[in-house]
C-alpha cells in the first residue's frame, strides 16, 4: 500500500511542517506553545499523506489544480481551529499542497 508516491508526499509534507513550525515560530516571537507547532507540523503531514492517497501523477497544471485544492482544504481545518487567525499557515498551505504535488511528480517515476 506504501506506494512509492505516498512515501514521497508524507516525506514532503513532514519536512514542509518543520518548516512551517519554525515559520511559526518566528512570527510569535518565539512564543507559541508546543501543541500548537505540533498541530501544524501534523497538518502538512496529513497533507502529504491525503496527496499521496489521491492518486497517480497528473501532469501540468492539473498537478497546480489538484494540490491548491487539497492544500485549501486541509489547510482550512488548522485554520478553522486557529479562530480564522493564521492566515499565514493557511495560505503557505495551499502553496505546500502545490509544492508536495510537484515533489511527487518530479521524483515519483510510476
Amino acid at each position: 500500500m506504501l506506494t512509492k508516491r505516498l512515501k514521497i508526499c508524507i516525506a514532503t509534507g513532514a519536512i514542509l511542517g518543520v518548516f512551517c513550525i519554525v515559520g511559526a515560530f518566528v512570527r510569535s516571537g518565539f512564543q507559541s506553545e508546543a501543541y500548537f507547532l505540533f498541530a501544524l507540523w501534523y497538518n502538512r503531514l496529513m497533507m502529504g499523506l491525503v496527496i499521496g492517497l489521491a492518486g497517480g501523477n497528473l501532469g501540468w497544471p492539473k498537478v497546480i489544480g489538484r494540490g491548491a485544492l487539497f492544500g485549501l482544504i486541509i489547510s482550512f481545518a488548522f485554520y478553522s481551529s486557529t479562530g480564522f487567525h493564521d492566515i499565514v499557515s493557511f495560505l503557505a498551505g495551499i502553496v505546500y499542497g502545490i509544492v508536495i504535488e510537484y515533489i511527487a511528480l518530479k521524483y515519483n517515476d510510476d
